[in-house]
């Protein structure tokens, strides 16, 4: 079964400095039947005015992902990344970013620039444990990795670079256009959920466009072609 929802379906608020786009149930956003997709509990679209940010504020218990496309997002936590002596903490288009909260971590993100906007996905999937020790890692992951694929770039066993996350679930990233095309054999018997961030693309056959999803359960695959400077994510997600 395929289910897609569009891009104006979307939860939305704007807060002046920050304007959000929410595909499942997030803070003043409610939707009994957008509370989630599998253990994928958060996708929000996020642009962040210049110089401007989230203070200082905690998780616990969630794998939180930062997905970057256009300005850069500043990361300062209580681990010490984004200090002297931590992980720089700036996250620039090209980058994932992945914070495990575990048993409580505080942060915050910041767009330190003058001009630009910082438009980035923060994505949340719950872990299969619970009162982890709190993480952080970031890595890059080239265009070229990218292109006409699909890039694991966050996934339980960390395989072909990607983060680790400690949670029961894979996030691929692709880039497509015009001939190339790509496929993910699925197990039926998990969910599995397709993001377009930008851009246009087909997913098995369907048409979808940037800020466009499809919630799949019990297929066999997924299929991507005709590509129109598209950036897309596919989630293999527990049942």
């Amino acid at each position: 079964m395929i289910t897609l929802r569009k891009a104006q379906e979307r939860g939305f608020a704007d807060h002046g400095w920050l304007k959000s786009f929410h595909s499942f149930s997030f803070a003043g956003y409610y939707d009994p039947d957008h509370m989630g997709w599998g253990n994928l509990r958060v996708i929000n679209e996020d642009k962040v005015a210049p110089g401007r940010g989230f203070g200082t504020h905690g998780h616990r218990d969630m794998e939180i992902i930062s997905y970057v496309l256009s300005g850069e997002l500043a990361h300062k936590d209580n681990m010490g990344n984004g200090s002297a002596g931590g992980q720089s903490g700036v996250i620039p288009p090209g980058d994932v970013q992945r914070m495990s909260a575990g048993t409580g971590v505080l942060h915050s993100e910041f767009n330190h620039a003058s001009d630009q906007t910082t438009h980035f996905l923060q994505i949340w999937i719950e872990p299969d444990q619970r009162g982890i020790a709190p993480g952080y890692e970031q890595k890059r992951f080239a265009t070229e990795a990218k292109r006409g694929r699909l890039q694991a770039v966050a996934a339980k066993d960390g395989r072909d670079g990607a983060v680790t996350i400690h949670a029961d679930a894979t996030l691929y990233a692709g880039l497509f256009d015009g001939d190339e095309q790509a496929a993910l054999a699925l197990d039926p018997a998990r969910k599995a959920y397709v993001h377009v961030v930008r851009g246009s693309v087909d997913v098995n056959g369907q048409p979808l466009a940037a800020g466009d999803a499809l919630r799949l359960e019990g297929e066999a695959g997924v299929e991507l072609a005709h590509g129109r400077d598209a950036e897309v994510l596919v989630f293999d997600l527990a049942p």
